[in-house]
């Protein structure tokens, strides 16, 4: 893409209703727009990250073993006036009356519309285990929306529902989306810190959320460091029973859950360090399944309610949490995996023939190769590109002048270290492809 083309309205100053760092850093990069409180338009560079991670998620929920279905964001009041939640959950939920008089809702969730797909096709223990997740957009009305998309009223989730005959299976079931959860924030270039947690209003009585450290995070953790380095070592082959059986033991609190005075960790052992939560998984037995008639028949012939778990992840709060752990006084500095352009090329001199045309060979040559590049061929001061390629966040840029040029060489400019070296036009590809 070239910046001369591209819609990216960047912002020079910080805005004022921005207070945390991803959320000023997603507007001052034309990653978002605001249209009104909690709620935001998805701007082309913001959009590509979005879509890399929703991939990225994909990828290990399909690996998983879970099936990707799509349910809509409107759902009919009586599944969950079934269920028992629709008086409960509040006014966090979007009421909704269509011109019929039925009374609708736009999704906040998704236990009772699966639980009602689930009965309706599911009949037998012999079509067990099922893991259903879909990718969709949620509403929850915040009384208060704030720090842009981390805490908005509209957000993209991915909720994975698991169904099974007995409690020892569902085990089985959510140890694999355990792992699933330690292999996405892995494979996203986060340390992920797995949080014995309160299951709130899903319900059930094991649940952990996924915390990724960042220093601008809005919780405090204590843990045992062995978490971080069995998170490194994840990503190789296959975690049997019983290393996940020991992870889940390994101590993890939040702050206001933390006895300083009995911790089981030894002080040399245990890490303190803020981070953002991005991930909540469950496991809720027959609550929704015994409370809508969700049956199976088993081995015997009897009907039994089938045991389920819930597994969610923020897909678009993971974009403002890679921010908050991954900036510096410059700007964003994204994952190679989730970057919305992989090279930022800069023309440093749009009016010199031989400049441009080079420039214009280089993104030829790295857009036959496969490589995303946004090329900033726009006629201005150099600074001005700079600031706006170290603000984006490209992890590599390209820095083409006519001095150069003329010595034989480009400079290479890694955004995470800030390290530059001059290479040859050759090796400047290579270490960019």
């Amino acid at each position: 893409m070239r910046l001369s083309s591209c819609f990216m309205p960047t912002l020079k100053e910080n805005p004022a209703e921005a207070q945390i760092t991803s959320h000023r850093l997603m507007l001052r990069a034309g990653l978002i727009r605001q249209t009104s409180a909690g709620i935001y338009i998805w701007l082309p560079l913001g959009l590509r990250v979005l879509r890399k991670i929703e991939q990225i998620v994909r990828e290990e929920q399909d690996r998983a073993g879970a099936q990707e279905i799509l349910m809509p964001t409107i759902q009919p009041a009586e599944l969950w006036q079934e269920s028992g939640r629709y008086d409960a959950y509040g006014k966090e939920m979007l009421r909704i009356t269509d011109r019929h008089d039925r009374e609708m809702l736009y999704g906040p969730t998704n236990e009772e519309m699966v639980t009602d797909l689930f009965r309706n096709n599911v009949k037998t223990y012999k079509d067990l285990p099922k893991m259903l997740y879909h990718i969709q957009w949620k509403f929850r009305d915040e009384i208060r929306p704030r720090f842009g998309i981390m805490r908005g009223r509209e957000f993209l989730m991915k909720d994975n529902y698991s169904f099974d005959i007995d409690t020892d299976a569902a085990r089985i079931t959510y140890n694999k989306m355990y792992v699933a959860y330690l292999r996405t924030f892995a494979r996203l270039g986060m340390v992920a810190i797995p949080v014995r947690a309160d299951a709130g209003a899903i319900g059930g009585d094991l649940s952990h959320e996924f915390q990724i450290l960042a220093e601008t995070g809005e919780s405090t953790l204590h843990y045992d460091k062995a978490i971080e380095d069995f998170n490194l070592a994840s990503l190789a082959g296959d975690i049997d029973p019983e290393t996940v059986e020991k992870l889940q033991s390994l101590y993890a609190m939040e702050e206001e859950k933390h006895d300083p005075d009995n911790c089981p960790v030894p002080a040399a052992d245990l890490r303190t360090a803020k981070g953002v939560e991005v991930g909540h998984i469950f496991f809720f037995g027959t609550k929704y399944s015994e409370a809508m008639n969700a049956k199976v028949a088993g081995p015997d012939g009897n009907l039994v309610p089938v045991e389920m778990g819930s597994y969610g992840i923020g897909v678009s709060r993971l974009v403002g949490a890679l921010i908050e752990a991954n900036h510096d006084d410059n700007g964003i500095i994204w994952p190679e995996a989730v970057a919305p352009y992989k090279v930022g090329l800069i023309n440093l001199r749009t009016k010199d023939d031989e400049c441009t045309a080079a420039c214009d060979d280089i993104y030829r040559q790295l857009g036959d190769a496969g490589v995303e590049v946004l090329y900033d061929d726009r006629d201005m001061g150099a600074g001005g590109k700079f600031a706006d390629m170290d603000l984006a966040g490209m992890p590599w840029q390209l820095i083409i002048g006519p001095r150069g040029l003329k010595n034989g060489v480009v400079e290479v400019k890694n955004r995470a270290t800030g390290e530059r070296e001059e290479l040859s036009l050759e090796d400047a590809l290579k270490k960019v492809s």
